[in-house]
């Protein structure tokens, strides 16, 4: 183990694979969690008990618990049927997700709950809300339509390209602990993870990015494998620190992060919705490209756990 302090942003199956790699390292790590996402299971569940989205957390629970596989598998354990289903049925849901609904009915703050949810799986570091707040997000598309909630944006129920991301709230708060994680950090890293719905929506909490501004930590940005054609439609890597770069009034990351290898073939399943990241990228005197093999070539929209992390470690 290496005494490191990392903090990572996002909340995703792209941070989840990404601390799945680093957890092998560091017990320093930091998980900070946007909590926009209205989606899914855990969409249903905001609306019917009133509760900052659990999803996200639940799978980065998953990830660092040094719990036994049995007891990670209860956690990530799915119900049969929809989870875009009926608010009211069980199916689609995720058992992790209904726990977190009972731990903050039981103990009265959503917090806390959290807190006992991690104890009881055993994880490693520390995951965190990115705030607390009822917080959602709409987008501005490039023909002047305005998109609703984070779902809306995930699954491409938009037409044109997004153009600028808002909070709503506009300026929600963020915890002492969260900026404490940040300023004592050695690496910040962002991504991978869906720029619109995932990685801004945390970056754009006004006491998260001044502190990501003020800290000294190494700051990492790790480009998608895969660009989502509704999202990010033939984005390559200077479009996502330029979308990064717009919306927080700065660069905030000076080194990049790429895969290279895009010899896999994404399944036919998912083509219509994935293509790879291209290989080309302008050099820019704010920011360093950094390209290596890091795809997991069974799923090859995804980075793989164990070289991302390698790589990482080797850098920082």
């Amino acid at each position: 183990m290496v005494n490191k302090k990392i903090v990572c942003l996002g909340g995703g199956i792209g941070t989840v694979n990404l601390i799945k790699g680093l957890i092998k390292y560091t017990d320093g790590i930091a998980v900070i969690v946007s909590m926009a996402d209205d989606g899914g299971s855990t969409g249903r569940l905001r609306r019917l008990y009133s509760i900052p989205p659990p999803g996200d957390l639940v799978s980065c629970i998953a990830a660092m618990s040094t719990a036994d596989e049995t007891m990670k598998k209860l956690l990530t354990y799915r119900f049969a049927g929809e989870r875009y289903g009926q608010d009211e049925s069980l199916g689609g849901h995720k058992l992790g997700n209904l726990m977190m609904v009972a731990f903050t009915s039981i103990m009265g703050d959503f917090s806390k709950a959290l807190y006992q949810m991690q104890a009881i799986f055993k994880t490693r570091g520390k995951i965190l809300p990115a705030t607390t707040e009822t917080v959602s997000i709409w987008a501005q598309t490039s023909v002047g339509e305005r998109v609703d909630r984070e779902e809306n944006i995930d699954l491409g129920r938009f037409t044109g390209t997004i153009e600028k991301l808002h909070l709503q709230p506009k300026s929600p708060k963020t915890s002492k602990e969260v900026i404490d994680a940040i300023m004592q950090a050695h690496l910040i890293v962002a991504g991978p993870g869906d720029l619109y719905s995932t990685i801004l929506p945390a970056l754009l909490i006004p006491g998260i990015l001044e502190a990501i501004k003020k800290s000294e930590a190494k700051k990492l940005y790790i480009v998608n494998v895969a660009n989502k054609l509704f999202e990010t439609p033939n984005y390559k890597v200077n479009d996502y620190i330029k979308a990064i770069t717009s919306h927080c009034g700065a660069n905030i990351f000076k080194h990049v992060l790429m895969n290279n290898n895009t010899t896999p073939i994404i399944p036919d399943k998912y083509k219509r919705q994935y293509k790879f990241v291209p290989l080309d990228y302008k050099k820019n005197k704010n920011y360093d490209v950094s390209a290596h093999d890091i795809v997991n070539t069974g799923f090859p929209i995804y980075h793989d756990s164990v070289k991302l992390a390698k790589v990482i470690m080797e850098n920082i």
